[in-house]
């Protein structure tokens, strides 16, 4: 026999059940929105349902504040109702709604990601247009994609590249472990030092600008660096000899600068007085290197073990000298006086005329 504190227990115990079953029924149902206020419906258009169902998650941020409500067919796609909770965080306009997969067997949800924290808010009666909306791929084109790529792979080859794949990562596990540990430790420094490489960013455009800029120069840089292969590839032979022979040069200019001692900077000192002499004449200097082997060839056929041969030929006004320039005033062969030499005696005549021209004027000088 149940007391009467007993059987009011067990009442009440039946009433809280049922109200909570009821509770819980009537808010999965969606029965509460028919009597209570929970915030506010916003339209989503899609081009296809994407996988989305009616009581999905809507997401802010990944943070849950509703469920897909009811789904409509429109000539363009879709439609589908976003019922956002009452007292949830405010959503900008500028928004795009993602349908995203929660897992890699599917249950779809819908994420609004804002695409700027400030303007308007979406209110009740908002519309994101399909430009405003993302579906995932469909699971049949993905693998379909994934087999037409497969199908593309030569298995030969692909065979080889997962043998070579095998045989570069085998027992390279210590490694692997320290490049990741090493790439850690790199983000972190990146990590800890934002600002300079945000100024080596920004400067980096300047440098790749200038880089823009020079692109002339670095295209001639390529092709004659392309010209000085050729080159080296064409002289491999003498190259080839040279090398050998390097070493002993080198030790010979050893062997001189340690005899030379300091002196050696003196005499580099004087041949740099020598070189400035010569580099104004590189005229007459190579025209003395053209014409000195000539002269020793010629010579080796005059002198000879029996005597010298050799014929001259007089050519007496062949062409005729020259005399313009050389005369000066007239005096009686009696006057002995003593007059001033002439010093600006000299062949007046221009170059190229036909007369045998002579005089210092016309020999090779020095560039100024």
């Amino acid at each position: 026999m149940l007391t009467r504190f007993v059987r009011v227990q067990v009442t009440l115990f039946v009433v809280i059940a049922v109200v909570g079953v009821a509770y819980v029924g009537a808010t999965y149902a969606g029965l509460d929105k028919v009597f209570f206020d929970r915030g506010y419906t916003v339209t989503a258009q899609f081009p296809t349902g994407g996988g989305i169902f009616t009581n999905a998650e809507v997401t802010y941020r990944g943070v849950p504040i509703g469920r897909v409500g009811e789904l409509r067919l429109t000539p363009a796609g879709m439609e589908a109702d976003l019922e956002i909770d009452s007292g949830t965080a405010p959503v900008p306009a500028d928004t795009e709604a993602v349908v995203a997969d929660r897992s890699a067997v599917g249950e779809q949800y819908v994420d609004l990601r804002p695409r700027t924290d400030g303007g308007p808010k979406l209110h009740d009666g908002s519309v994101l247009t399909q430009a405003d909306t993302k579906i995932p791929l469909p699971v049949d084109v993905v693998l379909s994609t994934v087999d037409s790529f497969a199908n593309s792979v030569p298995k030969p080859a692909l065979r080889t590249v997962v043998d070579e794949l095998y045989n570069a990562t085998s027992d390279a596990g210590p490694a692997l472990d320290q490049l990741v540990g090493r790439g850690i430790e790199f983000v972190q420094a990146a990590s800890a030092h934002v600002a300079p490489l945000t100024r080596f960013v920004t400067d980096a455009h300047t440098v790749l600008d200038t880089q823009v800029q020079q692109a002339g120069a670095i295209r001639d840089f390529g092709v004659n660096a392309k010209l000085l292969a050729s080159t080296l590839k064409a002289s491999d032979g003498d190259l080839r000899t040279l090398i050998p022979a390097v070493p002993a040069a080198a030790n010979e200019v050893s062997a001189l600068i340690r005899d030379s001692g300091p002196n050696l900077g003196v005499l580099l000192a004087n041949l740099l007085t020598t070189a400035d002499v010569l580099e104004t004449r590189q005229d007459g200097i190579r025209q003395l290197l053209i014409t000195a082997p000539q002269a020793v060839a010629a010579a080796g056929t005059i002198v000879r073990p029996d005597g010298v041969h050799i014929g001259l030929s007089l050519t007496f006004f062949d062409p005729p000298p020259c005399t313009t320039g050389y005369s000066t005033p007239y005096r009686n062969g009696l006057d002995t006086s003593v007059r001033p030499l002439n010093t600006a005696a000299r062949c007046a005549l221009p170059k190229g005329d036909p007369t045998n021209v002579r005089g210092s004027q016309n020999a090779p000088g020095g560039r100024p």
